[in-house]
């Protein structure tokens, strides 16, 4: 007879948002809460973009996150419910991330670099447009983007800012990444492209002086760039954890058919 697994080690994190902070005090009190570093399972209360922010900084220990939704959208979480919680994560689905790597070189030089879970997107800062030259992998394939400015998300962030943008949803287990341009105005009928996951993106920003870009990853940000790289770092894989039989696969499925 095998002897059944031990109940996993929940660690609770919170929004500021007044009802995340109530649920992480309910439930770290109901479920014994164990601190971050000796967690096994990490639970985040809040919302898509706290969702984000809990798996950025746990970038070194990657731990799984079961994230439930004490925020507005809750895309990337799971229903809130403060029965049950150990029999969920115990069965949950989980769904494994690999991040974008951001390289932003400024005009004075530097060079910086962040990582993003959705996208690494590029936008103007002034009323002018940004004028983007668009190499894949060493080859120029855009010339000149007159634009608002341009993204490459993961799969995970295909339903976020690049659908917003009129990109193309990617499934999860695809291994494509989306090439999406924003509020493009010549040429005007570029919609963008679908990459391989290992492609490496370049954006030369044409005209930097006069049309400053700024790069951001997630929400870390560099202004006045002139030069972006993007590649996925398949070295670093992030889990989230999904109720059983709402996966974050169905969930990207079923978006492609809500009106």
């Amino acid at each position: 007879m095998t002897a059944s697994a031990p109940p996993p080690l929940l660690a609770f994190v919170a929004s500021d948002r007044p009802e995340a902070q109530v649920a992480r005090s309910r439930l770290a009190e109901r479920y014994d809460a164990v601190p971050e570093d000796r967690a096994d399972v990490i639970v985040a209360l809040g919302g898509d973009g706290f969702m984000l922010e809990t798996l950025h900084a746990n970038l070194k220990r990657p731990i799984p996150v079961f994230g439930m939704n004490r925020g507005s959208v809750g895309f990337l979480m799971n229903d809130y419910d403060e029965e049950g919680l150990i029999e969920r994560i115990s069965g949950a689905d989980p769904t494994v991330i690999h991040p974008l790597q951001m390289d932003a070189w400024t005009e004075s030089g530097q060079v910086q670099s962040g990582l993003a879970i959705n996208e690494v997107s590029l936008l103007r800062q002034t009323r002018q447009s940004a004028k983007l030259r668009i190499s894949v992998d060493g080859k120029v394939r855009l010339e000149e983007l007159s634009c608002d400015g341009c993204l490459v998300a993961t799969p995970a962030g295909s339903t976020a800012y690049n659908l917003s943008a009129h990109g193309p949803i990617v499934p999860m287990d695809a291994r494509i990444l989306a090439l999406t341009p924003i509020s493009a105005f010549r040429p005007r009928r570029w919609r963008g492209a679908l990459l391989p996951h290992q492609a490496r993106v370049c954006f030369e920003v044409l005209e930097a002086d006069k049309r400053p870009v700024s790069a951001t990853a997630d929400s870390f940000e560099v202004r006045r760039v002139t030069r972006v790289e993007v590649r996925e770092r398949r070295d670093v894989a992030l889990t989230m954890l999904f109720d059983a039989g709402r996966s974050f696969e169905e969930r990207v499925l079923a978006e492609q058919f809500t009106g």
